[in-house]
């Protein structure tokens, strides 16, 4: 079986080694550099991967992404599609040799996805992502580009368990590009359902509220926008927006109106509990906290946020503990909450909590 990893790249030198280490078992890495100013390419090709230049005025992801996997020979059997801030775990190919061999039939394969990292080290946001295929398969969309079957090809998915990639975000690296592309696709594809949602969260990223909000109404408005989790976010981002701009009415509205469509996720609740908190109802707050922290299956799926399995519900339930006077309840959530941070508040309140007990 041959396995070629494709990528594209723009100065992203520091990230070289790191990746060209993790693709090592591969057939072949070929990279596309779409107009790095330092040496990434020259750093890449030294390390064993075959490498190109090409600018493309104006820039998408998509066509960048079809010239990086035709720069792979087309004798493949796998493709996998990587970008450099991301590696493939220890055991890749054999897992993924395994999938092949036990689906025969399927010419696309999902992954363990770790897109971020906790503080602590620990997973933040993963899901199931598939950007690894047979031929046959193009990149459409100028931006949140997506992995479509080709004219005449239909799509057979597999599951390659045991195969994980990790994506180290480059903090340091600017989104100004993303708002402008994703007007692009929008205007480009006005129906598509994901590219509304991604769009009205961009614009609420940019601090742009009533655009944000206008495009999360159009994305819940389309007939194809039927995914119940990604509409809750949709909904929990208008709520966001809410409160950002001071409405805390309309803000636990639509926090209420995301826990109604999500009720299975933790998500919706932790915003309402922000919510109800910005609105001085610890009632409220002590609801959704609890509630929120009765689901105890987190889902696979990029719309999952670390924070909601982290420290903040056990913290606003601490918080709403106290205002309750139920002080040992609120000592219990407050310690909870310091096993996922070190925060100075929490520790703060944790000993007021304490004293609190000994009046």
């Amino acid at each position: 079986m041959k396995i070629y990893v494709y990528a594209i790249c723009k100065n992203e030198s520091k990230f070289a080694e790191r990746f060209m280490e993790s693709a090592r078992d591969a057939d072949g890495v070929f990279v596309l550099d779409t107009g790095s100013s330092d040496d990434t390419a020259e750093r890449l090709a030294k390390l064993g991967a075959t490498v190109k230049k090409e600018t493309f005025s104006p820039f998408r992801f998509d066509v960048a992404r079809n010239r990086s996997l035709e720069l792979a020979p087309d004798d493949g059997d796998l493709y996998i599609c990587l970008d450099l801030d991301e590696i493939m775990e220890a055991g890749w190919r054999k897992a993924l040799e395994t999938a092949a061999k036990n689906a025969p039939n399927a010419n696309q394969f999902l992954y363990r996805y770790v897109w971020s990292k906790n503080a602590d080290g620990t997973d933040g946001v993963v899901f199931w992502s598939e950007k690894i295929h047979r031929k046959g398969f193009v990149w459409k969309g100028a931006v949140h580009e997506i992995l479509a079957p080709a004219k005449g090809v239909e799509k057979h998915a597999a599951y390659a368990y045991g195969m994980q990639i990790t994506h180290y975000p480059d903090a340091t690296k600017s989104r100004s590009s993303y708002l402008p592309l994703l007007e692009l696709a929008a205007a480009e594809q006005p129906d598509d359902d994901r590219t509304a949602h991604y769009l009205g969260r961009e614009y609420m990223f940019a601090g742009q509220y009533d655009k944000a909000i206008s495009a999360l109404l159009r994305h819940l408005a389309l007939p194809s926008a039927t995914w119940n989790d990604e509409r809750a976010a949709s909904m929990r981002y208008i709520s966001q927006c809410y409160s950002r701009t001071g409405n805390r009415r309309e803000a636990i509205r639509w926090a209420l109106k995301a826990v109604a469509e999500s009720p299975d996720t933790r998500e919706p609740y932790l915003r309402l509990a922000r919510a109800f908190y910005d609105d001085s109802d610890f009632a409220g707050v002590m609801y959704a906290a609890q509630a929120g922290l009765r689901i105890t299956e987190r889902k696979l799926s990029y719309i999952t946020e670390p924070d909601a399995w982290g420290a903040p519900l056990h913290d606003f339930l601490s918080i709403a503990y106290y205002q309750f006077g139920q002080f040992k309840k609120a000592e219990e959530q407050a310690a909870l909450a310091l096993n996922f941070c070190n925060d100075e508040r929490i520790k703060n309140n944790l000993r007021l909590f304490r004293e609190a007990q000994k009046d």
